[in-house]
């Protein structure tokens, strides 16, 4: 078979598994949370009882790490998850809050496209498996070339399990011809909602250019500090413990071993206890030479997931049997220094530091020379330096007194079990979070009004203008007839009933304080709009009711005498009409004062003075001109909170 045949052939598979993994998506949308989780959990036990020798598949196939961790790697798959997304909501209603009218509805992507790395084929596999058909979603895998046999073991044993226990077929799918048009296909397919991207930086970038979602991972270039009231001999053997796990193929895993000056040799001592061997200049240059070869900036495919002494003997050192981690003593970080990189494989960068501070801006350092935004782990018994370190270094994931890799993954915290480890914007990624099925799936809300709106058109000739005219509930207002949903109604001054007043787009353009002005502005766009002639009565209209027409939310509560004031001055005649002589300026007429109470009567009341008041279990008393919201009168109606004082 030709390359291009292969090619043509991987992207024919792509489509069909696509197609194939949609149809029985839609039909398992519609499963209940019951069944959904059932199928989550053969799927999982199926991956248990199969977990040796998928690890076993996966070491002979791929030629990196070791079957006892690659086990231990598997069990954090089909254990760890499946316990961290029990009772889970992913159907239907997943939260609500009433008291602010939300509700929120799980809803899948449709297929998940998973890419699968070699490095952690078998155990990545599960994971991705298992948190996409939690969130009702269809999954297709696309192994990485080297990998495809024991992800595609993986993938039959999730997949048959999952059938019997009454999920429909093609639900769970894996490339058989893995190549990279056959991986881009697979993402441009339609019904494709998502891409979990695990694998180097040139395929995350690849799957973020594909125009669909995707989450992505960034490289790992882990510090490990060690402070000084740290146990060291613990400190230690934990971050060898992270660096030897399958033999370093895991991002997360320490790079390096950053300690303060005064437990230096201390530290030193206790790594060749341990079985870490020191190199030499000589041997630092061999073995930098070894595992980034010229012109590279990423590990030799040949030096990835092997033991410290097949390394040794790659790079030609001799080193004692017992050897668990090659260990380089570093002046600086860069590329003139190869081993202050991610190496994939048991080998550790050493440095000592003066301090805290010093220790924090050199850990920063290492992880902005290729780690940013991944994980960082510290050791030391000072809560005040874990945070401190934990706030100064540029990781999302930041390890307290355990391994790096263990605690990143959630193995020894706490944090969820994943295998894809967002890296966020520092690392180019669109999350921080070790990815669940919260992230695969859409959540629909459903809102009810907390605010009233006005209905109010600005005509065309007026869109350019800050002053809205008023909407149709304050027209109504001001020319006394009832607005639409107001509820209650007020004492006018002439003794009559006014409505209760709504509060007034006009009224925009006396957002500040109620100057003569802006009332003046604000009257005479009211009276325009109701066609009140200039020489009109005051009679022609409620005065209260028109300052409501104009009351904005903000208006002190004198409106009222203002607007009466402003609008004695606007019933006048103009000067040019044809009219007797004017008689002396007659006062501004006024609603009749309501007299002193206990409690006092107050002129405005909004719906944050509504809230307030059934807190503290209180009746607002409104005078015969107060301004009273409709946001506010509606809730006081159904509260009954608002008394109205009787008018003297």
């Amino acid at each position: 078979m030709s390359l291009r045949d292969r090619d043509l052939i991987s992207m024919q598979e792509a489509r069909e598994l696509a197609a194939r993994a949609a149809e029985a998506q839609r039909r398992f949308a519609e499963f209940s949370q019951e069944q959904v989780d059932a199928i989550v959990e053969a799927c999982a036990a199926a991956a248990r009882d199969a977990s040796e020798s998928l690890a076993r598949i996966a070491v002979e196939e791929t030629g990196y790490g070791n079957v006892a961790d690659k086990i231990i790697k598997n069990k954090v798959g089909c254990e760890e998850v499946p316990r961290a997304i029990r009772g889970m909501k992913t159907v239907g209603i997943v939260r609500e809050d009433k008291e602010k009218g939300i509700v929120e509805f799980a809803t899948p992507v449709g297929v998940v496209a998973a890419i699968i790395p070699c490095t952690n084929p078998t155990s990545t596999a599960i994971y991705k498996t298992l948190i996409s058909i939690k969130a009702r979603n269809g999954v297709v895998l696309s192994p990485h070339p080297s990998a495809v046999k024991c992800i595609r073991a993986t993938a039959d044993v999730l997949a048959k399990a999952a059938t019997r226990a009454g999920a429909p077929e093609g639900l769970i799918a894996c490339m058989e011809h893995s190549t990279m048009q056959g991986t881009q296909e697979l993402w441009r397919q339609r019904d494709v909602g998502v891409i979990l991207a695990t694998g180097g930086s040139g395929l995350v970038r690849a799957a973020y250019a594909s125009g669909k979602p995707a989450y992505g991972v960034g490289p790992g270039n882990v510090p490990a500090y060690i402070e000084r009231t740290a146990n060291v001999r613990k400190a230690v053997a934990d971050i060898f413990a992270g660096k030897t796990f399958d033999y370093g193929t895991i991002c997360s895993s320490e790079q390096a071993i950053v300690c303060d000056e005064q437990i230096r040799e201390l530290v030193l001592e206790e790594c060749r206890t341990q079985g870490g061997y020191f190199l030499s200049a000589e041997e630092i240059r061999k073995v930098g030479a070894m595992v980034f070869r010229a012109g590279s900036h990423t590990p030799n495919p040949e030096i990835v997931g092997k033991p410290a002494t097949m390394l040794a003997e790659m790079a030609g050192i001799k080193v004692p049997p017992q050897t668990r981690v090659l260990i380089a003593q570093l002046t600086g970080v860069g590329r003139e220094h190869p081993l202050s990189a991610e190496k994939l494989s048991p080998i550790l960068a050493f440095y000592s530091v003066a301090n805290t501070a010093a220790g924090i801006e050199l850990c920063a350092r290492l992880l902005r020379f290729g780690g940013a935004g991944h994980t960082a782990s510290v050791h030391t018994q000072s809560e005040s330096v874990a945070k401190q370190y934990g706030a100064g270094v540029p990781a999302f994931r930041v390890c307290v007194n355990t391994a790096s890799v263990h605690g990143s993954i959630g193995y020894s915290t706490n944090l969820f079990p994943a295998m894809t480890l967002g890296c966020g914007a520092l690392g180019g990624n669109i999350t921080s979070d070790n990815i669940s099925p919260q992230h695969l799936m859409n959540l629909k809300r459903l809102a009810w009004e907390s605010r009233r709106i006005e209905h109010r058109t600005i005509p065309a000739d007026r869109r350019l203008s800050a002053d809205a005219p008023p909407s149709a509930d304050a027209r109504a207002a001001a020319a006394g007839a009832q607005p639409r949903g107001a509820a209650a109604s007020a004492v006018s001054p002439a003794g009559g009933s006014t409505p209760a007043p709504a509060v007034a787009a006009a009224g925009a353009s006396v957002a500040g304080a109620a100057d003569r002005a802006a009332v003046a502005r604000a009257v005479q766009q009211v009276m325009q709009s109701l066609g009140i002639p200039r020489g009109a009565g005051q009679a022609a209209v409620s005065v209260p009711a028109l300052a409501a027409a104009v009351q904005a939310a903000v208006l002190p509560s004198p409106a009222a005498e203002i607007v009466a004031e402003v609008f004695s001055e606007k019933s006048k005649p103009a000067p040019a009409e044809a009219s007797p002589p004017a008689g002396p300026k007659s006062p501004a007429a006024a609603p009749n004062p309501v007299p002193e109470a206990t409690p006092k009567a107050v002129d405005f009341v909004s719906e944050s003075d509504v809230r307030m008041a059934m807190r503290k279990g209180e009746k607002i008393h409104v005078s015969a001109k107060a301004i009273v919201t409709p946001a506010a009168r509606d809730l006081a109606n159904e509260h009954d909170v608002i008394v109205e004082s009787p008018r003297n």
